[in-house]
């Protein structure tokens, strides 16, 4: 029996929609880990060669599962069904205290990477693989807020 393995992860090319502009390519690497069985994490490539940052999100994969067929998300993400060009895409906003974005993700990439997360850690499984002793021991070893 092979094991599964222990994390999940694609490159995908995604649009930037610009208001009253056409909207731009932005490369941007989707990660699954099962240390983490409830996030799904979103690095965005910004820039061009060396002048290149990332900027990484992490939200919940469900998020992302149930903006597929349904808008979802309150705050900070939001997801969403939609298509452009004729084409079914996902929306995702992104707001933070820096500025806000709009991206449109190809359905049938995401789905296929969600396909594999799932294949990785079914729904209801994610519990089985929180370390829930290394997370209480953050929690008691923290240094409280002054």
């Amino acid at each position: 029996m092979t094991p599964r393995s222990s994390s999940v992860s694609t490159e995908l090319q995604l649009r930037l929609v610009v208001p009253g502009a056409a909207s731009l390519p932005v490369r941007a690497g989707l990660r699954y880990d099962v240390t983490d069985p409830y996030a799904v994490q979103v690095a965005f490539h910004t820039g061009n060669g060396s002048d290149s940052e990332i900027v990484e999100w992490t939200f919940a994969r469900q998020l992302l599962t149930d903006g597929v067929t349904a808008p979802v998300g309150e705050g900070d993400v939001q997801v969403w069904p939609s298509a452009s060009a004729g084409l079914p895409v996902v929306c995702l906003s992104l707001s933070s205290p820096s500025g806000k974005a709009l991206f449109e993700v190809p359905v049938p990439e995401l789905v296929d990477f969600l396909g594999q997360t799932y294949a990785t850690v079914p729904t209801g499984g994610e519990s089985q693989h929180v370390d829930v002793e290394a997370a209480l021991a953050l929690l008691l070893w923290a240094e409280p807020e002054t």
